[in-house]
């Protein structure tokens, strides 16, 4: 398989955000960068604004199909994934012992209501949150950190 195009540098003299480019490497002049929020809540590329970065429900897309950037080369890792059900966990169980204090229903309507929302809730933000940070690193040029090595 060949290389994807375009590893998506920063523009120049644009604080860090990249410009929109075509499939060719041209800047786009119609074409206006996305921003964080849009990528996270459309799915859009963060080069090029098209619907392309996830390749199913919680996965990246390998690259974009429109502009070729390299989804892959982005580090977002499972550190959304914890922080979010922590998050959620929290939330959850306080509504759950508001429901219990206030209603007192049995297990069973427990059961039904907040295994559903949770799953919904992490699924959904989890998307969320990854789209957000991959955003992040392309607009910034944030790439793995390499110690030197001893200079000779």
């Amino acid at each position: 398989m060949a290389d994807p195009v375009g590893a998506g540098e920063p523009a120049p003299g644009g604080k860090g955000a990249p410009a929109a480019e075509t499939p060719s490497g041209a800047p786009s002049v119609s074409t206006p960068v996305p921003t964080i929020a849009q990528v996270a809540l459309k799915g859009l590329c963060p080069r090029c604004g098209a619907r392309t970065l996830f390749g199913s429900l919680l996965g990246f897309a390998d690259w974009c199909s429109v502009c070729r950037l390299d989804f892959a080369q982005f580090n977002v890792g499972d550190g959304p994934a914890a922080f979010l059900t922590l998050i959620l966990g929290a939330i959850v169980t306080g509504l759950a012992v508001w429901l219990e204090l206030a209603v007192g229903p049995p297990l069973w309507v427990h059961m039904l209501l907040w295994i559903p929302f949770t799953a919904a809730g992490v699924v959904g933000s989890l998307r969320l949150a990854k789209a957000a940070l991959l955003a992040s690193e392309y607009r910034n040029a944030a790439r793995e950190g390499k110690i030197a090595g001893p200079e000779a």
